[in-house]
């Protein structure tokens, strides 16, 4: 198609609820045009470069041995009344009625539907280990939307569920994945930490995200620069010490504070304390590769 005949409405100005730079030069580039509050029309230009990012995931979770499934984005809420998440997600659930009467809801993940899927369909433990992806539009009703398609309440997400009949699998398409999501990160060109993160609402014993690096943005990452060790600030976790010592009286209590890029005593004063002899600064070694702060 020649370019003039392309839709690509570019704008002279910066619409004013443009905060950052990348929604900024979405809009002004024609890629994107606001519907409501979180959600966009993406225009010409915008689907071939979502394609493009689709087209590098799919290769990557192909080459990893997982399988792409479509689910629907509407779901029954029986299937979430019978995990317990129907009344457990909060407001973020959008949930209606049909002409029917019956509760649905715009799903914002698909653990139910999954289990759901794999209940009916796979009938031996020898049909295991198997992996189930899908790149599928979501639906959040987030309290506030911005920063363009960084907060969105419609957005596209890449989700896999894997059923494994032993730890061990478990274990290796873990490593898997992995794998994959640094192939997918190092093939877009982005610069990434794989940090140590909250389980939230869907659970686990060990959770990780996969963190770009950028100026803009709603997460602080703590890193050790001598070590591998990333965390996001809601999941890094401190030991509380013992107070009380044989030769130390019971002293106040301790504890840890995400104090992000205040490096001297007299910046962390003004954010945070108001007394010097509050703050400690800490010291991060590596011993048997385990992160120990001091």
């Amino acid at each position: 198609m020649r370019f003039s005949q392309a839709l690509i409405p570019t704008l002279k100005e910066t619409p004013r609820d443009a905060e950052v730079i990348s929604h900024q030069l979405m809009m002004r580039a024609g890629l994107i045009r606001k519907v409501a509050s979180g959600i966009y029309t993406l225009l010409p230009m915008g689907v071939r470069v979502i394609r493009k990012f689709e087209a590098i995931v799919r290769e990557e979770m192909n080459r990893s041995g997982a399988q792409e499934v479509i689910m629907p984005m509407v779901v029954p809420a029986s299937l979430w009344q019978q995990s317990g998440r129907w009344t457990k997600y909060g407001p973020e659930l959008l949930r209606f009625k049909d002409r029917h009467d019956n509760d649905f809801l715009l799903g914002p993940t698909h653990e139910e539907v999954i289990t759901d899927l794999v209940t009916q369909s796979v009938k031996s433990y020898k049909q295991l280990p198997i992996n189930l992806y899908q790149i599928q539009s979501k639906f959040r009703d987030e309290i506030r939307p911005r920063f363009g398609l960084m907060r969105g309440r419609e957005f596209g997400m890449k989700d896999a569920y894997s059923f494994h009949s032993t730890w061990e699998s478990l274990d290796q398409t873990y490593e898997d994945m992995r794998q994959a999501y640094e192939r997918i990160f190092s093939r877009c060109g982005l610069g990434f930490r794989m940090v140590q993160a909250d389980s939230g609402a869907i659970g686990g014993s060990v959770s990780a995200e996969f963190m770009v690096l950028a100026d803009t943005g709603e997460d602080a990452v703590i890193t050790c620069i001598h070590c591998q060790f990333a965390a996001n600030v809601e999941a890094a976790a401190c030991t509380a010490n013992d107070t009380t010592t044989p030769d130390r009286a019971p002293g106040p209590s301790r504890c840890c504070h995400s104090n992000p890029w205040q490096k001297t005593v007299s910046k962390s004063l003004n954010f945070k304390y108001h007394d010097s002899k509050a703050v400690m600064k800490t010291m991060i070694y590596l011993a048997d590769n385990a992160p120990i702060a001091a």
